[in-house]
């Protein structure tokens, strides 16, 4: 796997390149803004993008433009977006548009390199990784109590992992529940919130964005 970093901290780059370095990802090369990112994909081809949303000159968003830039010019790049709190500008919009090999952790999860690559390796096989603490906002919102009342609180518990990135075996070992079991969740969620089967939907993904829906 081949990974740039972006950040405006010298001191998050080089600790994130060398937690990665270590752990045998090939990092190919770190940028300290948007712009230096965009060049830096473009030359350096990489698997993966690890982006902080806020970087200069104005530290509001240009992170995650950048993502979403890059993601339009180069759909097969894996973008894992990092923040130091809760975001939902562009992240979103990421989140909708190319759900596909996307992920969203904030910084203080990402000091925990199995959390970390966990991540990276979901994203750059084409999975979603949204933070816990990212699921549990949306799970909270007032706009969803229409379709999460739907569901039981076993069901909310799979949601949220699915969220997280795990697989129905991982989520099954996390409840101590068999896959089957798990399978049967899944459906009656999808069930629950409207989202039918179609070919070209990530139902993962929309189940855990059914607040955006209406």
């Amino acid at each position: 796997m081949r990974v740039v970093i972006a950040d405006d901290s010298g001191l998050l780059r080089d600790g994130l390149a060398g937690l990665l370095t270590e752990a045998g990802v090939e990092v190919v090369g770190k940028a300290a803004d948007a712009e230096e990112l965009v060049g830096l994909v473009a030359a350096t081809s990489p698997d993966v993008a690890v982006v902080d949303i806020r970087m200069p000159p104005t530290f509001t968003h240009e992170g995650a433009k950048a993502a979403l830039e890059l993601r339009t010019q180069q759909p097969g790049l894996a973008i894992l977006l990092l923040s130091q709190s809760l975001e939902s500008r562009y992240v979103t919009d990421l989140a909708r548009t190319h759900a596909r090999g996307f992920g969203y952790l904030l910084k203080d999860r990402v000091t925990d390199v199995g959390v970390l690559l966990d991540a990276l390796r979901s994203i750059s096989d084409g999975g979603t990784v949204l933070d816990p603490e990212v699921v549990g906002h949306l799970l909270g919102r007032n706009e969803l109590a229409d379709q999460l009342a739907r569901l039981s609180g076993r069901e909310r518990e799979v949601l949220e992992l699915m969220a997280q990135g795990l697989s129905n075996r991982a989520i099954a070992d996390r409840l101590v529940i068999d896959v089957k079991t798990v399978e049967t969740h899944i459906a009656r969620i999808m069930t629950k919130l409207d989202l039918h089967q179609t070919p070209d939907e990530h139902r993962r993904v929309l189940a855990v964005l059914a607040w955006l829906r209406g």
